[in-house]
């Protein structure tokens, strides 16, 4: 588990550098390369954190659109770019991760609340927590009825 609780560290920091650079694209996606790490930090890492952090990455920044849309459905008071770079990053990694439907939603919620508790401000885990919970029973709804 410390190996993708890393790597989805890896994948928030990247996606929270591109964010305030407004560079949020595949096209500036470099699969060995994080803007947050030296080259020789890079290559002391487990190649499972690697491959797992750009798989989640590159799945993040592939679904942006999609990702962007889902977030702003449930954020109800805060309009996208209203919500802080570093929570609107781990909401953003989190759903592509619900998404995929391959680790248990409990999981990815808890990951997304220790990742704002480490990275965001004292209570913003509270938001973050709200909105992904709302996303995982709509997901679950819309899993029963098809």
């Amino acid at each position: 588990m410390k190996t993708r609780h890393r790597a989805r560290e890896l994948v928030l920091q990247a996606l929270y550098e591109m964010d305030i650079r407004d560079q949020l694209s595949l096209d500036n996606f470099v699969s060995d390369s994080y803007p947050c790490l030296t080259q020789e930090e890079y290559d002391a890492l487990e190649d499972e954190v690697k491959i797992y952090a750009a798989l989640l990455l590159r799945g993040t920044l592939s679904n942006l659109d999609k990702i962007n849309t889902y977030i702003s459905e449930f954020s109800y008071n805060r309009p996208l770019n209203k919500i802080d770079v570093v929570d609107r990053n781990i909401l953003r990694l989190s759903i592509y991760s619900l998404l995929q439907n391959e680790v248990h939603p409990h999981i990815i919620i808890d990951e997304a609340v220790k990742l704002s508790q480490d990275f965001s401000t004292e209570v913003n885990y509270k938001f973050i927590n709200g909105i992904l919970d709302a996303f995982q029973k709509k997901l679950n709804l819309e899993e029963k009825f098809n």
